[in-house]
């Protein structure tokens, strides 16, 4: 990946964050890395923790960013997210998935934007 492309990804992921946080949303950890995945923010809303991934695009050329999350990308990231449970010791917490689009400058939040399928 070009220094370009992960400069436009943190500033994507710093924009979402902002937004979030402007809905109430607290932050528990960026970029939360396990051997299945990386989740790029992991938020609290309310007694949910909110798995968010954020998708940031110079331009829609080739499609809107959300589109982007396809269901293989689902399944890697929901995989990410249990291990991250498991390891904090959250089992029977409420948790969703989120997606945050970024393009042109406009931001898109989804919430329950897809379910697990484990």
């Amino acid at each position: 990946m070009t220094r370009e492309r992960l400069g436009l990804g943190r500033r994507g992921e710093k924009l979402a964050e902002e937004h979030l946080s402007r809905l109430g949303y607290r932050l528990l950890e960026r970029s939360a890395r396990s051997r299945l995945g990386e989740i790029d923010l992991v938020m609290k809303d309310g007694g949910t923790i909110v798995f968010v991934e954020v998708k940031t695009r110079s331009s829609v050329r080739f499609g809107e960013p959300e589109e982007a999350v396809d269901p293989r990308k689902q399944a890697r990231i929901a995989r990410a997210a249990q291990v991250y449970l498991k390891l904090k010791g959250w089992t029977d917490v409420p948790m969703r998935f989120d997606v945050v689009a970024i393009s042109g400058g406009r931001v898109r939040h989804i919430p329950d934007a897809f379910s697990s399928p484990f």
